[in-house]
């Protein structure tokens, strides 16, 4: 049995907590979080020690890993105190706001040997780790344009301020939704050389963006990312990838995975020349315990047993997750470099973006690991 403890109990945190405590080899040693009402009733409901202070969580239940569900600012120096102890630790997206200090959280824990995961669950979405698969495979070929886009209902009119609603503290559509879409990108194609025309967009927000624009370079191309947390269309968020290859044409949602092969294509087995379809029901495997969707199950399984096999190195670690806080930082440095400023236009503020030059000629565009 793993012993862990949870720290953060908003809604991400609470369901980590739910899924964690479900599973087989898993002992919730303790949770923490300074809402005093809330550690009452988990309590006397569920007989789990609770604490206001991390530290203290950490020195007297000892767990063996750490589930990080705070507000990003708070990351760094909760991770910093897990790894000092020599504690395995997951933490929820992005791993933190400065892109320096993800290197070095990294270098840290790799060299304590403990195994690290950050929360991009849509790696653990089927139809998105088949695109993985494809890619890697080189059923489209060489990967020449992309689109990566991430919508839903988050802010829809003016409001009040929380963490999100300040860029110190980790807010704003490019932290907390185009994350997403980016982290997909660079697991199938890498870091970009280069961003240009980066828009960060405010509709009800005053401080933060709510819409993000970009285009990523590529040796061998470019991608775009899109992303809107103020679209009320969308019940909820809502991720989609495109790729087009010298072969074919790869999109992909939550839901499934639709695949175009040229005749030019090396077939994988289970596909046809011109259009094939699959979903993530047959691409995923039934998790322990259902909440949300099975790839929150599946990527806190897969925490827990590279634990077990201590696999440093594995999905969503810290390396990764680190290459997507420098492609997230870039964008934010291109939107607001060389004098570009936030202007009102109606009831939309926009951040104007600097045009650049795209660089080097288009050759094969390489695919990260």
């Amino acid at each position: 049995m793993i012993d862990v403890g949870v720290v953060g109990l908003g809604k991400m945190g609470l369901s980590h907590l739910s899924m964690i405590t479900a599973h087989p080899e898993v002992n919730v040693v303790g949770v923490c979080d300074a809402t005093g009402y809330l550690l009452d009733v988990l309590s006397k409901y569920t007989g789990v020690r609770t604490f206001k202070d991390l530290d203290r969580m950490l020195d007297e239940a000892r767990p063996q890993a750490l589930i990080v569900a705070t507000p990003t600012h708070l990351h760094a120096g909760m991770i910093r105190a897990a790894i000092e102890r020599g504690i395995h630790i997951f933490c929820e997206k992005p791993l933190v706001i400065d892109p320096a200090e993800s290197a070095v959280l990294t270098d840290a824990a790799a060299a304590r040997g403990l195994v690290t995961q950050v929360g991009y669950h849509n790696r653990f979405v089927g139809a998105f780790r088949e695109v993985h698969r494809l890619v890697g495979l080189g059923a489209i070929g060489s990967v020449n344009t992309a689109l990566a886009e991430a919508y839903g209902p988050v802010v829809l009119k003016p409001s009040g301020h929380t963490w999100r609603s300040q860029r110190a503290t980790g807010g704003g559509c490019l932290y907390d939704y185009a994350a997403h879409p980016l982290n997909l990108l660079t697991w199938y194609l890498g870091t970009p050389e280069a961003v240009s025309g980066s828009q960060l967009t405010s509709i009800f927000s005053t401080q933060i963006d709510d819409a993000v624009a970009s285009t990523l370079h590529y040796p061998g191309g470019t991608a775009q990312i899109v992303a809107n947390w103020s679209d009320e269309s969308q019940r909820k968020m809502t991720t989609k990838v495109t790729l087009w290859g010298t072969h074919g044409r790869i999109y992909a949602d939550r839901q499934e995975i639709q695949v175009y092969l040229r005749d030019t294509a090396p077939i994988p087995d289970g596909y046809g020349v011109g259009w094939n379809v699959r979903y993530t029901t047959e691409l995923s495997e039934a998790p322990w315990f259902y909440l949300r969707g099975e790839e929150y199950s599946a990527q806190l399984d897969a925490f827990v047993r590279r634990i077990v096999d201590e696999a440093v190195e594995g999905e969503n670690d810290f390396a990764s997750a680190a290459v997507t806080d420098r492609v997230i930082s870039m964008i934010g440095e291109d939107a607001t470099r060389d004098g570009s400023r936030l202007t009102r236009t109606g009831s939309i503020r926009t951040q104007r973006p600097v045009k650049r030059g795209i660089g080097a000629a288009f050759r094969s565009l390489r695919v990260g690991s």
